[in-house]
């Protein structure tokens, strides 16, 4: 009988909270999914993208991943391994005013998220344009692997992620 890879498991509950969140709250609005094997060097990455009902302009995406080294210890139940998967968490917006907006997304990626790291803010634009709009890519990578452990966890992550969006759109 097939038993599905701790990414598996955690992978469905994302789509589930997500997907509810989605069809019968209506709250959001899934813009994205990918669900990737890198056959290259054996690992999976899932990712689902989405935005606040009615749209901000602000998007948000929850990314699972799971290495070979991790899928080989829990397959092969290698003793002494603690197997687990990467989360990594990024917000979408733009920014105009760079220093004072980039500073109180900070302050809001503190209050919401108390990080144990500090988030990293991406900016890019397209030379040329004008007025100079950037786009701001929030990362939040979590420092320790997730496992099934962490399944009860991921409702009240998704609620940060939407109080984040929340945040964002009144920047």
């Amino acid at each position: 009988m097939f038993d599905p890879t701790m990414f598996e498991n955690l992978k469905v509950t994302v789509e589930n909270v997500v997907y509810d969140l989605d069809n019968l709250d209506e709250r959001i609005l899934v813009t994205g999914r990918t669900d990737r094997m890198d056959m290259a060097v054996m690992s999976r990455a899932f990712s689902l993208k989405f935005e606040l009902v009615p749209r901000t302009g602000a998007e948000a995406e929850i990314r699972l991943d799971a290495f070979l080294k991790d899928l080989a210890a829990e397959l092969l139940e290698t003793p002494g391994e603690q197997p687990g998967c990467a989360l990594s968490l990024r917000f979408y917006t733009e920014v105009k005013i760079v220093p004072e907006q980039c500073r109180r997304i900070s302050e809001l990626m503190q209050v919401i998220w108390e990080p144990q790291i500090v988030p990293v803010q991406t900016l890019s634009c397209i030379f040329g344009e004008d007025p100079i709009v950037y786009k701001n890519t929030i990362e939040l990578k979590f420092p320790h692997k997730i496992n099934e452990d962490n399944m009860s966890d991921i409702p009240n992550l998704v609620e940060h992620m939407i109080r984040t969006l929340e945040g964002l759109a009144q920047l």
